[in-house]
């Protein structure tokens, strides 16, 4: 009777000693901020400007990626150093290329991703059409009348049917 009970105890402290390891195996480090206020604005203001590399649709401010965190640590770093904002930026943009902007500019490198979503809503429109109109072919041949060969063959099935 002990020992059932000391089993189910440890396996209760087991089961809670893993969940406690996982809740701070996933804890993220919180980024020190700048002493000046001002200046940790600004390096605010560009994280939400540049995308973290590893989750792709999250600014570097909303991401808890490791590289999302030394990209904040990069941008202070440049801003304490005395860059100016514009600086700072195309320093990032210069390593990583222009897919780190979360709004890139438009020109030759970046037309398609500008364009992108509006030929691919063309494309789909006009899929759609061509398929409605394939829909409705068979409909309207099945609305014609049956022509003379076609009553004569029916009539001579219909009246075979009773064989049958």
């Amino acid at each position: 009777m002990l020992i059932p009970f000391l089993r189910h105890l440890i396996t209760v402290f087991f089961v809670l000693g893993l969940a406690g390891s996982a809740g701070s195996a996933g804890a993220v480090a919180v980024d020190r901020p700048m002493d000046d206020p001002a200046l940790e604005a600004r390096a605010r203001a560009i994280h939400k400007q540049l995308r973290c590399l590893v989750c792709q649709n999250q600014s570097i401010e909303d991401s808890n990626a490791s590289l999302a965190r030394d990209l904040r640590i990069l941008v202070r770093d440049r801003i304490a150093m005395g860059d100016s904002d514009d600086a700072t930026i195309r320093y990032i943009v210069e390593r990583y290329g222009d897919w780190v902007l979360l709004r890139p500019p438009v020109k030759a490198g970046t037309i398609l991703l500008w364009l992108g979503p509006v030929l691919f809503l063309a494309l789909a429109v006009m899929l759609i059409i061509v398929w409605y109109r394939r829909q409705k072919a068979p409909i309207a041949a099945i609305n014609t009348p049956l022509d003379e060969v076609e009553q004569a063959r029916l009539k001579a099935i219909m009246g075979n049917e009773d064989r049958v």
